[in-house]
């Protein structure tokens, strides 16, 4: 049993990124069970420098006291882990253009996702024999509209009809849904702390844990660090690192009490460590959505 925290080498972490850290190691240590990083660097297009990244990543979660109960594990290694529980799935090739999904679907959800109408499903061997001719396909789980229903720390029950979705991209890449899925499995994680952003994916992964033969974790989403726009925290909202703060005389257990301080657990001039936040912490209580005050 292990919670994780995995965070994208694409650039440092910011204040957002720290928080959810910080409640993903509060909860597993509340919970007795170990705690682990995994660094999700599947997206070459996107992680072209994820060493250098990851190095930063890992050491400002290490400033804040977050770290990992065992090796860190990086996604780039584990490709064969994706490819062979993707031959375990019910699959078929998609040829769709985002242009021809987004034509042929229903309106997005409010996350953005706009679920995929299985134009590519039943297609027959002449006509998919055809379009291999032309661009790479995608390779899509047969989810058969399937209704899945997750428990949520905090949500409770949340229940979506799975769509067809995207488990190998057309350009030969694991699709995260897949990754994230396997690599809990293999890793034993029974807990998994991440943004509210991501709520909506849960019963996709739950159905595709219970199809490989596992058991999905118990999920909770943490409320999301926001701007004063109350649009999610991003760089370009200025001094958002640990590496600005610092730069602005911010050391990290300051951030680390500014931090405790929005999850209602410190004040945001204590000296606390992560030991006195976990005495504190009250897993019953949801950690909300809160406004990044600036530096």
């Amino acid at each position: 049993m292990a919670g994780r925290f995995a965070p994208s080498p694409t650039s440092d972490l910011h204040v957002g990124n720290l928080r959810t850290a910080m409640v993903s190691w509060l909860m597993a240590r509340h919970g007795g069970v170990p705690h682990l990083i995994r660094v999700e660097d599947l997206d070459a297009t996107r992680v072209k420098a994820a060493p250098r990244v990851a190095a930063r990543q890992l050491d400002d979660l290490a400033a804040i006291g977050v770290g990992s109960d065992g090796p860190v594990v990086w996604q780039s290694e584990r490709v064969a882990l994706y490819a062979a529980a993707l031959d375990r799935l019910p699959t078929y090739e998609c040829f769709c253009t985002r242009r021809e999904i987004a034509e042929a679907s229903s309106a997005p959800h409010g996350d953005g996702y706009r679920p995929y109408p299985g134009t590519c499903r039943d297609l027959t061997p002449a006509l998919r024999a055809a379009r291999r001719g032309g661009r790479p396909p995608a390779i899509r789980v047969d989810a058969r509209a399937a209704i899945v229903t997750v428990m949520d720390a905090w949500a409770g029950e949340v229940t979506a009809e799975v769509d067809d979705f995207v488990v190998r991209r057309n350009d030969g890449a694991f699709a995260y849904n897949l990754a994230v899925v396997v690599d809990d499995l293999a890793q034993g994680v029974t807990q998994v702390v991440r943004g509210d952003d991501l709520l909506t994916s849960s019963p996709r992964q739950a159905w595709l844990a219970r199809t490989l033969g596992g058991r999905e974790p118990r999920y909770a989403h943490v409320g999301l660090v926001t701007n004063a726009g109350h649009r999610r925290l991003a760089k370009r909202d200025g001094a958002v690192t640990l590496a600005d703060l610092r730069q602005r005389g911010w050391n990290a257990g300051r951030v680390r009490a500014v931090l405790g301080a929005s999850l209602g657990l410190c004040a945001a001039d204590d000296d606390v460590g992560m030991t006195d936040l976990l005495a504190r912490v009250d897993p019953a209580v949801r950690p909300a959505s809160w406004i990044w005050p600036g530096a």
